[in-house]
């Protein structure tokens, strides 16, 4: 295996051999930042444009091979901004409309600038999960590290993510594994008073969590570590892979400028 894609693999990640695939890191996530700013720059009273939007990122999807199931059951994690969103037309102020024609709701006043300020977090907040739900689709953890490297991200901020992500597993398994040594001996937490013996599992995590990472710090710097890690392989993209890149921003610019024009 390569060490381009000898990386840390998670799961929302999906293998697949694609235009998009092959992209550079550090193109694609250039990319899908102009395509946010651009799709948050549009006006909220372009609602045709949003649609376009829309079928940007499902011909990105055709041509990444992902499915658009899996990019649909990913976007749930919008869901409690979804409720957020829900919740504006009846808190917020300004001119009300009364909501007719759907029985049981009769009378309803909802506000119009909350109405619009709904749909303006739900247009666009979908569309920028579904563009990180791509990136992630279509690009390994390991990559998308190298790729905010090498678009100048300050390193320790690369690093502290890298270790996270790195990490995260090794403690979501000690999770496991204590939560499987309290089960066997009986324990069931169906009350207030299990409470004590969460809080009692969570500091021992926590303490061996800690140590771990000073194992990890020592091993780090007994091999060499002086505050930066080593780049096995640098990825450079070529002016095809960057022209390959733009076509989603590009045409996205395009959908916003006839966004303010109509």
């Amino acid at each position: 295996m390569s060490t381009r894609h000898a990386g840390h693999a998670h799961k929302l990640y999906l293998h697949a051999h694609s235009p998009v695939h092959s992209l550079p890191a550090h193109c694609k996530l250039a990319a899908v930042f102009a395509f946010v700013l651009l799709v948050v720059a549009t006006p909220r009273e372009a609602v045709w444009a949003f649609g376009l939007y829309a079928l940007l990122l499902a011909a990105v999807a055709a041509a990444a091979r992902v499915p658009y199931g899996h990019l649909l059951k990913r976007m749930l994690i919008e869901v409690p901004f979804v409720g957020f969103a829900l919740l504006m037309p009846f808190v917020a102020e300004g001119p009300y409309t009364e909501l007719g024609g759907v029985p049981g709701l009769s009378g309803v006043s909802l506000s119009v600038s909350g109405l619009w300020s709904a749909w303006n977090i739900l247009a666009k907040g979908t569309l920028g999960v579904a563009a990180s739900v791509l990136l992630a689709s279509t690009t390994e953890l390991r990559e998308l590290l190298l790729g905010l490297q090498k678009l100048r991200l300050p390193p320790l901020l690369v690093q502290i993510a890298s270790f996270m992500i790195r990490y995260g597993d090794v403690i979501a398994d000690e999770m496991r594994r204590m939560r499987v040594a309290r089960l066997s001996r009986g324990f069931r937490a169906t009350g207030v008073r299990q409470w004590g013996v969460l809080a009692k599992s969570a500091g021992a995590l926590f303490i061996r969590s800690y140590e771990r990472g000073e194992r990890v710090h020592l091993a780090m710097v007994s091999r060499g570590y002086t505050g930066t890690m080593p780049v096995v392989d640098e990825a450079v993209a070529t002016r095809a892979q960057w022209g390959g890149a733009a076509a989603l921003p590009l045409a996205a610019l395009a959908v916003c400028l006839l966004g303010w024009a109509l």
